[in-house]
């Protein structure tokens, strides 16, 4: 009986955890790229095809198992209703997945409870379950692959699972690689099945791009590499890393361009790990598949320029599990060192992010989602066409046909951009002459001017100065100290 309940204190915690979280979705703060996938998924519901602006194909979104995924809940739930859902499914998997974390890395009930709560309440934890990204279905499905394929050694789990994942997104390939070389290194031996999945996850993967989009990887990737592309001395590469370090290793975005917390928390996650794997435990071997992935993982993407914060929850995540090991475990003063870290970081940690989620939930939704709106009741044609950046909240809610500067949504700009970088924005203007354009910048100002002029006129501006209030005194004073959002300017094109 005793056995029983104990068994049961870890699922209470996911259940306790969740519904906490679930407080976050008060805040509306949802992720502008969610919305680039929320519209594939439905231009697959209206059009039949995998696309963003009607029936032409293109791999808008950088995940398609999360697509087909959306795609379902806009069936089941409809286009209105689908999105609250949609975040709880994603925050349920997320701590489902940290609890079989927390299986694969601790015996003790209450110490696995106590590990899925102050997992689950981390700044990239909340944003994994609540911004609708497809990380809440990615993470869940890695733990799967760990405590399913790896310690329950479930060979279909092994074939199954490196499809899932590599189809929910691609760069994941390091995640199973850094497994696959930890696994021969400690067990010595080879797992067919789990090469046959590999190779059957990429060979799926590929296959379906080449097939259906006529590419090996999706559009999402070509069009950043081209845009954001830079060649970079060695000085300047070190000090583009002295610059971006600090936002992912300290979980949380400081101005300037040297953070010491976030050398505190680093140089504590690596002596905490030194010091469990020095123990002989079993549980050594997943420490040292999540610790080196979270290691390499995030200097891949540094390395390669890749700032969205996105690209580093899980790693973030992984990396912190031995903090809260280390700290649960200890025999003498563990309350102490409970409270210290829950006081001095955990606390710290939910408060910033609850003010930061308010904050941006307000400059999002309040914000920029009031332009897409405006677009929705101003312009009933759909076939119609805005350039604009980025290409998430404005048409999501205005519906219109959409070119994103990146080119993430539409290919021809990336054609624009190959010829002339500098003057792709005003050549894609004059070529695929958009009824309506969206721009950070005054166009009536600069050396197009004269041809915006004669061509567009200026059909109202949108600033955030003007959605910083709020009757709740305590939110308005959070907008003010948070402004988050960009000033745009919205023009028509102007009747010949």
């Amino acid at each position: 009986m005793a056995e029983t309940k104990n068994f049961k204190i870890p699922m209470y915690a996911v259940a306790f955890t969740v519904i906490f979280k679930l407080l976050f979705l008060l805040t509306h703060y949802i992720q502008e790229d969610a919305f680039i996938t929320w519209r594939v998924a439905q231009n697959l519901m209206d059009y039949g095809v995998i696309g963003f602006n009607g029936n032409t194909k293109i791999s808008a979104s950088t995940t398609h198992l999360y697509v087909f995924v959306s795609y379902l809940f806009n069936l089941i739930f409809g286009k209105e209703n689908f999105i609250e859902p949609l975040l709880i499914f994603n925050s349920i998997l997320f701590t489902i997945g940290s609890l079989l974390l927390a299986h694969l890395v601790l015996k003790n009930p209450w110490h696995k409870a106590i590990f899925i709560f102050l997992i689950g309440i981390l700044p990239p934890a909340i944003k994994i379950s609540i911004l609708g990204m497809e990380y809440g279905i990615l993470f869940f499905l890695e733990m799967v692959l760990l405590y399913y394929g790896f310690k329950k050694e479930k060979k279909w789990v092994l074939i199954v699972l490196p499809v899932l994942i590599l189809f929910t997104r691609i760069d994941t390939l390091i995640f199973l690689g850094i497994v696959f070389l930890v696994d021969i290194i400690w067990t010595k031996k080879i797992r067919w099945s789990y090469i046959l999945g590999g190779i059957l996850g990429i060979s799926v993967s590929v296959a379906f791009n080449w097939f259906y989009f006529g590419e090996f990887v999706n559009n999402t990737i070509i069009a950043k590499k081209l845009l954001y592309d830079h060649h970079f001395t060695f000085a300047q590469n070190i000090q583009y890393f002295v610059l971006n370090y600090g936002n992912f290793w300290g979980m949380l975005k400081l101005p300037g361009d040297f953070n010491p917390f976030t050398i505190i928390i680093l140089i504590f996650e690596l002596l905490c790990f030194i010091y469990l794997i020095r123990q002989k435990e079993k549980r050594n071997y997943f420490l040292w598949m999540i610790f080196i992935f979270g290691w390499v993982k995030q200097l891949i993407f540094l390395s390669q320029k890749s700032l969205f914060d996105w690209y580093y929850w899980v790693p973030q995540i992984l990396l912190f599990v031995p903090v809260l090991i280390f700290v649960l475990e200890q025999k003498v003063k563990r309350n102490l060192w409970l409270g210290s870290l829950i006081v001095f970081y955990i606390v710290p940690m939910l408060a910033f992010q609850t003010i930061h989620s308010i904050a941006t939930g307000n400059g999002e939704w309040n914000y920029r989602r009031t332009i897409g709106l405006f677009l929705n009741t101003y312009e009933k044609d759909k076939n119609q066409w805005i350039l604009l950046e980025p290409a998430g909240y404005v048409p999501y809610f205005s519906g219109l046909k959409s070119i994103d500067e990146v080119g993430l949504v539409d290919k021809q700009i990336q054609t624009e951009i190959i010829k002339d970088r500098k003057n792709y924005w005003i050549n894609t203007v004059k070529n695929r002459k958009p009824k309506y354009l969206l721009s950070y910048n005054n166009l009536f100002e600069g050396k197009d001017a004269e041809y915006y002029k004669t061509h567009y006129k200026l059909l109202k501006e949108f600033r955030v100065k003007d959605h910083l209030k709020s009757d709740n005194k305590i939110l308005e004073k959070i907008y003010i100290l948070k402004p988050s959002g960009t000033d745009y300017n919205l023009y028509e094109k102007i009747r010949n």
